[in-house]
């Protein structure tokens, strides 16, 4: 009898399997993909533009890119308060924020980006919390991504390298020494508002610290206040803004591509 039910079993796998395998084949078909051919859902143009990357071996920005410092000068950048006088341009490159001098901003505004810049805290290491290598990168002067020497340095976790400031805490921290170079590589979508002055569309950000992703297309919900809450102001196209906090942070390669 059991022998008699492994067999009538079998046939009836066997013949559920034939069943399944018909209607694979032989059943309705989609008819948006009736008599379809390969090319037909493939287009060649407009064509993809070509861009020649930066070399690694020399860091130099790609071709479309907008050299924002070279290490050379600071041509396109200003004052933000609109004063006279500059931070200090140093003979290896790189450019450090002058206390006193106030923040700098570049002449040119700008709506969608990605941006490219590169900054070190100071090698000797003076102060704690926010008081240890503070600076900042402005996105259209409203929005701040931080720039702090986190490494083995304490503070609030949303002030902290990489976050945008007093919003979003960055996802790890990836500081180098102090001394040491980091590279911040951040995607920007700019807000877009409503009659009433509030956004239509929030403002969002990717970071790219050190190779690790720490903000992963953040919703910024409005400036980046040091005290109080964030508030939502109607804008246009605007600067990148590079902060003086007191201490001597150096910068060095930036770049930016519009998207």
């Amino acid at each position: 009898m059991k022998k008699a039910i492994v067999i009538i079993s079998a046939c009836c796998l066997f013949a559920f399997n034939a069943a399944a395998q018909q209607f694979r084949v032989e059943g309705p078909k989609d008819e948006r993909t009736m008599d379809m051919r390969p090319e037909m859902s493939e287009f060649y143009s407009p064509a993809v533009p070509v861009v020649t990357p930066g070399d690694i071996q020399t860091a130099s920005a790609p071709s479309d890119a907008i050299v924002l410092f070279d290490g050379k000068d600071l041509s396109a950048w200003v004052r933000s308060d609109g004063k006279e006088g500059m931070w200090v341009v140093n003979g290896d490159g790189t450019m450090t924020a002058t206390r006193g001098m106030g923040s700098i901003k570049t002449k040119e505004n700008f709506r969608d980006f990605q941006l490219h810049i590169e900054w070190s805290a100071p090698e000797e290491v003076k102060g704690t919390g926010q008081g240890r290598g503070n600076s900042g990168v402005f996105l259209q002067d409203m929005y701040e991504v931080q720039v702090l020497d986190c490494y083995e340095n304490e503070t609030y976790v949303n002030g902290s390298t990489a976050s945008i400031y007093k919003q979003s805490a960055p996802l790890a921290n990836v500081c180098r020494r102090p001394g040491e170079w980091n590279v911040y590589d951040i995607i920007y979508t700019a807000p877009t508002f409503k009659e009433d002055g509030t956004y239509r569309t929030n403002p969002y950000v990717t970071v790219i610290f050190n190779g690790v992703v720490v903000q992963n297309h953040t919703m910024i919900v409005g400036t980046t206040e040091y005290i109080g809450y964030p508030i939502v102001k109607p804008h246009g196209d605007g600067p990148i803004s590079l902060q003086d906090h007191g201490n001597p942070v150096r910068f060095r390669n930036i770049w930016l591509r519009k998207l």
